[in-house]
């Protein structure tokens, strides 16, 4: 944005900090006008034509600004990708551990990548390890969704899982039935 010398247009339609429309004028004045309030000229709108500048504390619209975006910065939450490996004849004890892990990645929020690995010649039965993956996905079905099938890629079968929307819970409802309860 740019801010009071920076405004090269010869005229702006100016805005006083309450939103009140001061009219069209020349840059000059409009400078003028910002310095008599004590205030930025602040060029919010510099496509319009003419372009369209506000009176206001640059200073303290620039800390408001970065306050809400660190706010949307921790609101967000990072979604990342876990793998869990698997050969076609896995066993069954070893299909539990990695089935114990897909479910914690996915209570955690993440996302699975669950891989089946085809030595020599056990891509011929691609088969058996769609079927391991759909053992998987069916085991895995009320914690996360399958977001994208079991597919071939060279030596690998991937299929990727996630996490299904947690509802949100209520804070305050302890403190809402005490209040009932009174």
């Amino acid at each position: 944005m740019r801010v009071n010398e920076q405004i090269r247009a010869r005229e702006v339609r100016l805005v006083a900090e309450d939103g009140e429309q001061l009219g069209i004028m020349s840059s000059r004045d409009a400078l003028r006008v910002a310095i008599e309030r004590s205030t930025d000229l602040v060029e919010v709108a510099p496509t319009a034509r003419p372009p369209v500048c506000r009176l206001m504390d640059y200073g303290r619209f620039k800390y408001e600004q970065s306050k809400r975006s660190k706010e949307a910065r921790k609101k967000q939450k990072v979604i990342t990708i876990k793998e869990v490996k698997m050969r076609p004849g896995i066993e069954e004890h070893d299909f539990e551990v990695k089935l114990r892990n897909a479910l914690r990645f996915l209570q955690e929020g993440n996302k699975v990548k669950a891989t089946i690995m085809f030595r020599g010649r056990q891509i011929v039965h691609a088969q058996l390890g769609r079927a391991v993956l759909m053992k998987l996905a069916d085991k895995v079905s009320h914690v996360g969704n399958v977001e994208r099938s079991p597919k071939v890629e060279g030596r690998n079968m991937t299929m990727v899982i996630s996490p299904k929307p947690q509802p949100q819970e209520k804070k305050d409802s302890g403190l809402e039935e005490a209040a009932d309860n009174e």
